[in-house]
């Protein structure tokens, strides 16, 4: 799927799962509720965003002090946008990586680094989720009592983390397996003609070795000479995931709705840990639809589908928004299509600098 077919399908499933909802919970108490809400409330929440995307950005800099790479507080925030515009364009919320490897990488952090940061990253959220989640269920069992297909959902989420972390045991516990593995796939490409030439094939082993030994030796370097920033890493995180199960409560009590924070709380964690591994982009349209279902346990269903769009608003669609403006400015339509289907940043500053090049020839030959 391409970059742009990406997003349009997330935005046409948002506004689609959106309009329904709006036509089967919305009444004249919803409209009256909203209009008189408090909205120093709604700016508090808004508040509240921008305080976790400043968690978030501190977080890269943490997690690359700890590779003993140094990226600045604005990039962070840059990376925090790309996330969540790569993640709202692929399936199981996947895609936020690759841009900001290719970020990275531009500002002189190795690939391997880059790749060690990002994961580790994403490990932290899953990790901290994963923890939270039974503790959640064992407090609030009726979070699933509600739903048979939340439940079974979650079960099947559980399976996924624990095969995901075995594979990152695997790549750290036995790195030359993983290698050949790699070398496998890449021959494989070479029997269906994806890599052409047996040259091409080398210079794959080459940049296979040369980025596995840079992506073990700086997982192993986050983890040994590093503690320090990632004990950092982790308050931010879990900081950073409080901020934005906050913005529910805070909401609800704009509209002038009785809450108990940890409910809130243990339903929000439940859901976002099922939301990365839904296979539509960005978990679109089940975001929407199974925010409003779930909601509908902490209040009224006439205000439970308009509570999850607003939600929503707040926690993703403002951050892809920003991600959007960022890939446009900062990166470009054509190299983030190219990034998306796959293309190395090692190729694309290749490709930067022939077209660098040749442009120079050109001007050249005019004057």
């Amino acid at each position: 799927m391409s970059l742009r077919k990406g997003l349009i399908l997330f935005i046409l499933l948002a506004f689609g799962a959106n309009a329904v909802i709006i036509a089967k919970s919305v009444d004249h108490d919803t409209v009256r509720s909203l209009l008189s809400s408090n909205k120093l409330l709604l700016l508090g929440a808004l508040g509240v965003v921008f305080l976790s995307w400043m968690c978030d950005a501190g977080r890269f800099c943490a997690l690359s002090r700890a590779a003993q790479e140094r990226v600045p507080f604005s990039m962070g925030i840059v990376l925090t946008w790309l996330n969540y515009f790569g993640s709202a364009v692929t399936p199981m919320q996947s895609g936020g990586g690759p841009f900001q490897v290719y970020v990275l990488y531009k500002k002189g952090v190795p690939i391997g680094k880059g790749i060690a940061i990002t994961l580790i990253r994403t490990m932290l959220t899953v990790l901290i989720l994963s923890l939270v989640v039974p503790t959640a269920l064992f407090l609030e069992p009726s979070i699933l009592e509600a739903s048979p297909f939340l439940k079974g959902l979650v079960f099947y989420v559980f399976a996924v983390i624990g095969c995901t972390w075995i594979f990152i045991l695997f790549t750290i516990l036995h790195p030359g397996s993983l290698k050949r593995l790699g070398k496998i796939a890449i021959l494989w490409m070479k029997r269906l003609n994806l890599v052409k030439s047996n040259r091409r094939v080398i210079g794959c082993f080459q940049w296979l070795d040369r980025e596995e030994d840079n992506y073990i030796m700086n997982f192993r370097l986050a983890f040994r000479s590093g503690k320090g920033w990632m004990l950092l890493a982790t308050a931010l995180s879990v900081l950073h995931l409080l901020l934005v199960f906050t913005v529910l409560p805070i909401l609800m009590s704009a509209v002038g709705l009785p809450y108990s924070y940890t409910q809130t709380l243990a339903t929000q964690a439940v859901f976002m840990f099922v939301l990365y591994f839904i296979p539509t982009p960005g978990a679109s349209g089940f975001a929407e639809s199974g925010g409003a279902l779930l909601f509908g346990t902490l209040m009224p269903w006439n205000m439970a589908g308009i509570m999850a769009i607003i939600w929503r608003f707040f926690t993703e669609y403002l951050s892809i928004f920003m991600g959007v403006v960022v890939v446009i400015r900062m990166l470009g339509w054509g190299v983030s299509e190219e990034l998306h289907q796959g293309v190395s940043p090692e190729e694309e500053a290749r490709d930067e600098a022939k077209r660098g090049s040749s442009n120079a020839s050109v001007s050249s030959k005019n004057l």
